[in-house]
């Protein structure tokens, strides 16, 4: 018999193991990427906040530090998207990783340049229409995950989405550890994905006074907000966070339209891409007109907490899990604790 952790996505995307690092703005860089690949995981570039020009660059920057397979994340409804799909297929990127938004056309084009596609969704009808539109494994992230959430805990999203598609899952939202792992397999999935637990590895660009921050964090300080741009975000609850929660809304907006030309200035948009953008994300995501505008807040106050190392002023993207992790191991380290773990529980579970 094969073994539990030999999955049909460890086969799809070339990895040792079936454990995911996910492509995190500002923090899934070339080197966290590559070194998540050569720990025998399968890593993610984050290509969102690179400049679509840029892209390209920082995927050769990969391959200069790993031989191993890898894959990019990126939004399908940005500015650039179109160059960011043509750098992917050109360099022979193994995987593509994408959430909001999927575009059948470019996923279409992916596809045909042999690129495996990993979407990411929070709901089972999310899943399903992912599978429809091409995906060759899903990505489900549970309540407990960082960032933008549902109100799905995983133990339940998983082995929902797994009876519900034919292509394999991968369990997103609460994971750190191989006892996790086992339990996702348990679940139905095939992997998992780990966002936070990679974000708290020695290979992470994370300032020391924002992982301090992390390190620090109990569960119940891990919560789940609207005031940073209108849709549940789960972050550690911080001086941001308290300001924002108390700003009426002309200051949130004030706020908003500062990011905006921030982020323009950032990605190298025009005025004209992030309308056409902003425009898409209205009609797929069902957004207001505020929501749309404080959009623009996540990626640049993120920027500010975890690549300019301002734990106060910026906005700490985290999993509930954070507050059980109180190490920075490399990702080597942190990939064998994890498959010696699981291996471990295995043997227990089926002496």
């Amino acid at each position: 018999m094969p073994h539990p952790l030999h999955t049909r996505v460890t086969e799809l995307l070339g990895c040792d193991h079936p454990i995911l690092q996910t492509g995190m703005g500002w923090v899934a860089t070339p080197k966290l990427t590559a070194a998540a690949s050569n720990a025998g995981a399968f890593g993610f570039l984050a290509a969102a906040t690179i400049p679509p020009a840029e892209v390209e660059d920082a995927i050769l920057e990969v391959k200069k530090q790993t031989d191993r397979p890898f894959g990019v994340n990126f939004l399908m409804d940005a500015p650039g998207a179109d160059v960011i799909a043509e750098a992917i297929i050109r360099q022979g990127v193994r995987a593509a990783g994408y959430n909001r938004a999927p575009d059948a056309a470019l996923i279409r084009k992916l596809k045909q340049g042999g690129v495996v596609c990993v979407p990411t969704c929070g709901a089972v009808k999310h899943a399903v229409k992912a599978e429809q539109l091409g995906a060759d494994i899903v990505i489900v992230q549970g309540a407990e995950g960082g960032g933008h959430t549902g109100p799905i805990p995983t133990s339940l999203l998983a082995p929902a989405a797994a009876e519900a598609v034919r292509v394999p899952v991968v369990a997103a939202g609460g994971f750190r550890d191989g006892r996790g792992l086992v339990a996702a397999l348990a679940f139905g999935a095939e992997g998992i994905a780990m966002g936070t637990r990679f974000l708290m590895t020695a290979e992470s660009p994370l300032p020391e006074a924002s992982y301090e921050r992390y390190r620090r964090a109990e569960m119940t300080d891990v919560v789940v907000s609207t005031a940073l741009d209108g849709m549940p975000q789960r972050m550690i609850a911080n001086e941001l966070l308290a300001r924002l929660e108390k700003a009426g809304p002309v200051r949130k907006l004030w706020m908003a339209f500062q990011n905006a030309l921030a982020l323009r200035a950032e990605t190298g948009a025009s005025i004209g891409d992030l309308l056409r953008s902003g425009l898409a994300m209205r009609r797929n995501q069902k957004l207001t007109n505020a929501q749309l505008l404080m959009a623009a807040n996540a990626p640049i106050l993120a920027r500010i907490g975890v690549a300019d190392g301002d734990p106060v002023n910026g906005y700490l993207a985290s999993g509930t899990v954070a507050g059980l992790i109180g190490d920075r191991p490399t990702c080597e380290a942190l990939v064998r604790r994890i498959v010696e773990e699981a291996e471990q529980t295995l043997s227990r579970l089926c002496p």
